[in-house]
């Protein structure tokens, strides 16, 4: 957001008063952002049937109807409220996709029986095996891209979840420690341990390890 961190904390008391005004102008700055999370969450399976836009659609509806309910007091707070109700729609979503599914028997791509939204494994590992993109590179994308998962299954769970975020959906580091419940600074000293983590992975899966 790049409104003054006055304006910011304007915009919060007055959602925490139920302004909808002020909520739709803080979901549109804040859209981009939402946006990548959506993007970075979403099963690629189902890429084809889910439009991110239609997520946020979905998401900003619910935030109207539960304005009620936040109390926070900061804009990361805020971001973070939002951010909760986006990747639950993405769940939702999901879950009523994974059910037409399963009554479809005709079909020949069976989706994994769980929550993209929470699959943060394998989220990472698709982004990055999404580098290699010619036909030879292609070839062995997806063997590659099973073992990044099955490596990255092995780093410690809030590690992961901290790298994802802080990384992946680009949250600040104050955000990413609330999404968490931890403290700032253990968060930041998560983020630069699981780098070098996952530097370590991308080498041992055969990747190199730009991360940019």
């Amino acid at each position: 957001m790049n409104d003054p961190p006055e304006k910011l904390l304007q915009l919060v008391s007055l959602i925490r008063l139920g302004d909808l005004q002020a909520l739709a102008r803080v979901f549109a700055l804040q859209r981009p952002r939402l946006l990548r999370t959506v993007q970075f969450r979403l099963d690629r399976r189902l890429a084809g049937r889910i439009d991110p836009e239609d997520v946020l659609q979905e998401a900003y509806l619910a935030a109207v109807d539960r304005i009620g309910h936040f109390s926070g007091e900061t804009a990361a707070s805020l971001y973070v409220w939002l951010r909760l109700i986006v990747t639950q729609c993405l769940a939702d979503l999901y879950r009523r996709h994974h059910g037409a599914q399963k009554r479809d028997v005709g079909r020949e791509v069976s989706l994994q029986a769980t929550n993209p939204a929470q699959n943060t494994s394998c989220c990472i590992a698709v982004e990055l095996s999404g580098k290699l993109t010619s036909p030879s590179q292609a070839a062995i994308r997806e063997e590659q891209s099973r073992r990044l998962q099955e490596l990255i299954e092995e780093m410690d769970e809030i590690d992961r979840e901290v790298l994802a975020l802080r990384h992946f959906e680009e949250l600040t580091n104050s955000e990413t420690a609330e999404v968490l419940g931890i403290q700032p600074k253990a968060a930041s000293i998560r983020y630069i341990r699981a780098l070098r983590r996952l530097k370590d992975v991308m080498s041992a899966a055969g990747y190199s390890d730009d991360l940019k």
